[in-house]
């Protein structure tokens, strides 16, 4: 994810969790506000009690993919926080995935006439 679609300052964090308007699903939590500029940006919260580093750093790239894979469909203007729920542990990319796309679909953030890109294939030897 380019570094402009990222939410790196406490500021930004703090206004989004305080403005923003929340909707969640068994994995995760989406809070959004609008922002003004013309594409959407990206925070990720993983809280501690999901477990150690080893754990919690996997759930952060598994939301972070799942927030770039998804983003030619989201709407421009958004700052958007990901907060990971205990579920998420152990699950697979396209599962995350598709919790995203549908928490972003009912928050009425992703464009509704477009279908989302397809999921990467792995190479089989």
């Amino acid at each position: 994810m380019y570094r402009q679609h990222r939410l790196k300052r406490e500021e930004d964090f703090a206004r989004v969790r305080a403005e923003g308007r929340s909707w969640s699903h068994r994995l995760l939590v989406l809070v959004a506000r609008p922002n003004e500029l013309g594409y959407a940006r990206f925070g990720f919260v993983v809280p501690r009690r999901l477990g150690k580093a080893v754990v919690r750093n996997r759930a952060r790239r598994l939301l972070r993919e799942a927030a770039r894979l998804l983003l030619p469909i989201i709407e421009g203007g958004w700052d958007i926080v990901l907060i990971a729920r205990e579920p998420i542990r152990g699950l697979k990319m396209q599962q995350v995935r598709d919790a995203l796309e549908q928490t972003l679909r009912r928050a009425g953030i992703a464009r509704p006439e477009t279908a989302p890109p397809p999921a990467r294939e792995e190479s089989v030897p």
